[in-house]
């Protein structure tokens, strides 16, 4: 094989090159690090908070539509909107929010720990302190997140690829969260809810 040989100025030309990259990479890591980790920690108790008032209130104004109170219910849900603003701003903050190759990763790396450690350590606790209530919630949970990740990798992919998910409908069960593309079925294979109740995307 014939090797060129390459002049002082060549070298030093790919030299500037590599240090540049180097320098490029370091300055965007510190960008990432240079957030004190008191502030660093209370940003991310911060955006947990706000993202369980997110839901919470979500809860409270479904709870005020079943009892008839419906600006009850409009109350809830516009400051819930107002919870998902500042958690929105919290994440971004902290440097989270990425591209959606890299969110879809996160989401992958999330509902695997879930089905992988966190839920089946909850379940055993339950089951130790036979907490029906709990078994059944976390049975719920586990079961659907498998399906979450499975699909989450199979856009991915997609993504990967430079395209947009071939996506059809998306139906969940509101019962426990069972997740099914293009059809529901009768009855959802997790809780038995009829096809009737699953909620479309």
């Amino acid at each position: 094989m014939h090797r060129q040989k390459l002049n002082r100025s060549a070298w030093n030309r790919i030299l500037y090159i590599s240090d540049t990259v180097i320098k490029k990479h370091e300055l965007s890591t510190r960008r990432r690090t240079t957030m004190k980790k008191m502030t660093e920690t209370n940003l991310k108790d911060a955006y947990a908070g706000e993202s369980q008032a997110h839901m919470k209130y979500l809860i409270f104004a479904n709870k005020a539509d079943d009892e008839g109170k419906p600006n009850v219910a409009r109350l809830f849900r516009a400051i819930a909107f107002a919870e998902q603003v500042h958690a929105t701003n919290h994440l971004k903050t902290l440097g989270d929010v990425g591209s959606s190759l890299d969110n879809l990763q996160t989401a992958i790396d999330g509902e695997n720990f879930e089905v992988e450690e966190m839920y089946p350590a909850y379940d055993a606790v339950a089951k130790l302190q036979e907490e029906k209530g709990a078994i059944r919630s976390v049975h719920y949970a586990i079961e659907a997140e498998k399906i979450h990740a499975a699909m989450y990798t199979e856009v991915r992919q997609a993504v990967k690829e430079g395209k947009d998910a071939d996506l059809g409908d998306v139906y969940i069960c509101p019962v426990c969260g069972y997740t099914a593309e293009g059809e529901a079925p009768n009855t959802c294979p997790i809780c038995g809810v009829s096809k009737a109740k699953f909620v479309k995307f």
